[in-house]
């Protein structure tokens, strides 16, 4: 593995710990300080997505364009600069400097989110390319358990205002770390090859209208994206209602929260490697529908769980941990299919525009899902009416797209 993806892993395990400090709590603090209604705050989460999904696509095509190292690391800065701003706006319980800063922090993710994977994928290909990916989303997810045990154990203690403080100290250390340490890619340095032998990365895309007019033709592509999109409608719920009704529906604490939360950091660390060697060779397409239907299977526990109340926080943590499988599960083909199916020329523009596709859902979800909390109904019943869109999204991945996808692009 290139050392320039082994310290973006290491470098992510202090990127993660600073965000996950605070981030994952960030909805409570709008229930529980701002007392928001749980509509409100669907409403409002969505809000934040709009603008980072218009630049997205946009996104991706400066990363080609620019260089997948300075977006990044620029991209880096930015994001601790918003974090350590939300330590003020909490204090003075400032609503719409909050949301603003969420939304920059949204902004940041879309711009770091394309230059991230077209970096690896420009030292990486084939099964070596699965594993990069892998190596850094383990290291993400160390520094997220770490985060988010500490952030559930603080926040209770000190305050969101001061470990949004502590967060925004580690992003700081983090983006130094990586500044000194990441090399430019051979695509940022124009080379005419990979060092690992790769296809040509030097090359430089030509117009935005021709990047466009060859995404609008790749239908298979399109399809994988709209799929991904709906199910997102379902998977998106994980990050905000998810956490929010654990707390505020089932009374189960912060402290328990962030164990649950690490907990998932954790099935990361220690599951996600032995999965992806497992998966390599298989089909991205399959490993996609295994996760949907992990994470289906996950809520409609969860419902079944707050219905009856039994065993609560053991049955918490149990479903914790089967919706990770289906996060670790759908995590390899939403990091590698879209860097597989593009040009050499085009890697950040097809990551920016599935990012700016699959976010519809990310937009939708916490809206659908805070609108659906607020009826009232049983917990069986919410969490059923929330699976409903992996449905679709499922039919129209094994039978439209899967079919259509070239074989090499998509072994993992």
């Amino acid at each position: 593995m290139d050392r320039n993806v082994r310290w973006l892993g290491f470098g992510g395990v202090v990127r993660a710990s600073g965000v996950s400090l605070v981030l994952p709590f960030l909805v409570l603090y709008l229930r529980n300080v701002l007392r928001l209604g749980y509509a409100e705050i669907g409403i409002l989460v969505a809000l934040t997505g709009v603008l980072p999904l218009v630049i997205v696509p946009f996104a991706g095509m400066v990363v080609d364009r620019v260089g997948r190292r300075r977006v990044f690391l620029l991209a880096l800065v930015a994001e601790a600069a918003s974090i350590l701003g939300l330590a003020p706006a909490m204090h003075a319980r400032a609503l719409v400097e909050i949301l603003a800063l969420a939304t920059l922090l949204q902004v940041v993710g879309t711009v770091a989110g394309p230059a991230l994977s077209a970096y690896i994928a420009d030292f990486t290909e084939g099964s070596e390319r699965t594993t990069g990916f892998t190596w850094v989303r383990i290291g993400w997810n160390v520094g997220f358990t770490i985060g988010v045990l500490a952030g559930g154990a603080l926040i209770g203690f000190i305050g969101f205002e001061s470990v949004a403080l502590l967060a925004g100290a580690l992003l700081l250390i983090s983006t130094a770390l990586l500044t000194v340490v990441l090399d430019p890619s051979p695509y940022d340095l124009r080379g005419a090859t990979a060092t690992s032998g790769a296809s040509p990365v030097g090359v430089r895309p030509t117009s935005v209208r021709a990047s466009l007019a060859l995404l609008a033709r790749d239908r298979a592509f399109l399809a994988v994206c709209g799929g991904f999109a709906l199910a997102d409608l379902t998977l998106g719920q994980w990050a905000t209602i998810f956490p929010l009704y654990v707390n505020t529906v089932l009374g189960i604490p912060y402290a328990i929260l962030g164990a649950g939360f690490a907990l998932n950091g954790l099935v990361v660390v220690f599951g996600q490697a032995p999965m992806t060697r497992a998966a390599l060779g298989h089909r991205h397409s399959s490993l996609l529908l295994g996760g949907i239907a992990a994470y289906a299977v996950g809520f409609v526990l969860f419902g079944l769980v707050g219905e009856f109340s039994f065993f609560l926080v053991p049955a918490f943590f149990a479903v914790v941990f089967v919706l990770t499988i289906g996060e670790n599960l759908t995590s390899i083909p939403a990091s590698t299919l879209p860097s597989n199916l593009a040009p050499p020329s085009e890697v950040g523009a097809y990551n920016g525009v599935f990012f700016a596709i699959i976010g519809v859902g990310q937009l939708l979800s916490p809206a659908l899902g805070g609108a659906i909390v607020a009826t009232g109904a049983a917990p069986w019943l919410v969490w059923t009416a929330l699976v409903v869109p992996c449905a679709p999204a499922a039919a129209i991945l094994a039978l439209y797209a899967a079919p259509r996808l070239p074989a090499r692009a998509n072994r993992a």
